[in-house]
């Protein structure tokens, strides 16, 4: 009975003009008979409803996670710095947000240093000195970056244990996103639906089923960042693999895409900021290491590194990433470092020496309830 009065409210509903509205939509498949859609199919292909984040977005009245969010006139509540102002806040953002910081409440700098010495700990899918050796080689400064000068005649990977590094399941998963992705800016990506799953396997294998996942959440909802563990999930997958348009309107890039697998923008390198890309590349014969232009303090992994190269006829000037770490490290860091520190230098902590992270946000297109997609983070030089 009880679905039998839904449906007939929605009916009523229809007939009375909500067609473009998701009242009593929420959740529903794609129906060709309306002109927009209320799934979570929408947000990808651009064909949300008006009211769909007020509708049906869970949290939609709320500032759990969307602390410092960019002002969106569809939110029936606000979470962002003039909310005060113009008497809109959500009823919880007081107590969740600072307004300042961009996560939930308030994260000091020393809890972020905390947290990633005991993450740096928990690696414990790092490369061992034993499975990992680099040939750094030539050394330059800054001015000499840009002069694309071939400086070290060896590849940069001496060595790699492929087969007790990439059998566990976090490289793995990780391994298996990084040929869904054309490199070439202004060319639409289009996931399969193989390809989407690896997506959501990458982040449980990373995120849930490894103890330093389930720490970095642990931390993010005792914060108040997010108030479950499929919250957290969700809002990752949204955050790095939402497609957004870098160039001529095209749904062509996204966070994962630009940091870890790399892309070509205005003839050179964009982002690429991941060492097994890096190792997978020269492997192939795609990529020619130059030089480096800082090499971090550490004498095991995970280590630093600014690199200068050459990828098939494209330069990048200094691609700069964390060597030798298990993925889930890098994606744990740059995401705590994003959520925690939006758009701004993150300072990090590795066994008892700084790292800083520099983040930005991307802020031409949204998701959720108008929270910002990463557009890149990457080591910062010293």
């Amino acid at each position: 009975m009880k679905l039998v009065a839904v449906l007939a409210l929605w009916v009523t509903l229809f007939q009375q003009g909500y067609g473009d509205s998701c009242v009593g939509r929420c959740g529903y498949g794609t129906d060709s008979g309306f002109s927009c859609q209320c799934n979570p199919s929408c947000e990808r292909y651009n064909d949300c409803c008006s009211d769909y984040n007020a509708m049906c977005k869970e949290g939609a009245l709320s500032c759990q996670g969307r602390c410092g969010e960019q002002y969106n006139s569809q939110n029936e509540c606000h979470c962002n710095t003039k909310c005060s102002q113009y008497s809109n806040c959500c009823s919880d953002y007081a107590a969740l947000c600072d307004g300042d910081s961009g996560g939930g409440s308030v994260i000091t700098d020393a809890e972020i240093k905390a947290l990633s010495e005991t993450l740096y700990v928990l690696d414990s899918n790092k490369a061992l000195s034993s499975q990992l050796i680099i040939d750094p080689q030539a050394l330059v400064s800054d001015s000499q970056t840009g002069s694309k000068t071939d400086l070290s005649s060896r590849r940069l990977f001496k060595f790699l244990d492929e087969s007790s590094l990439f059998s566990k399941p976090t490289y793995a998963a990780f391994l298996a996103l990084l040929d869904n992705y054309n490199r070439m800016t202004g060319q639409t990506e289009n996931f399969t639906h193989q390809q989407l799953a690896e997506q959501d396997t990458f982040l449980t294998e990373t995120m849930s089923n490894t103890e330093l996942g389930r720490e970095l959440f642990a931390f993010l909802y005792t914060k108040g960042v997010y108030a479950s563990e499929q919250a957290f999930l969700q809002d990752l997958k949204s955050m790095w693999f939402g497609l957004y348009s870098r160039y001529n309107k095209k749904m062509d890039s996204s966070g994962f895409e630009h940091i870890f697998a790399g892309e070509i923008k205005g003839g050179k390198v964009s982002g690429f900021h991941n060492w097994i890309q890096f190792y997978l590349l020269e492997r192939s014969g795609q990529l020619n290491y130059y030089s480096h232009s800082f090499n971090g303090p550490w004498t095991s992994y995970p280590d630093v590194l600014g690199m200068q190269f050459m990828w098939e006829g494209y330069y990048k000037q200094v691609g700069s990433a964390i060597i030798g770490c298990s993925p889930e490290f890098d994606f744990a860091m740059y995401t705590l470092c994003y959520i925690t520190r939006p758009g701004k230098r993150c300072y990090l902590s590795l066994g008892g020496k700084e790292l800083s992270i520099q983040t930005y946000t991307w802020e031409n297109s949204f998701y959720g309830a108008g929270k910002k997609y990463i557009a890149s983070a990457f080591p910062a030089s010293p």
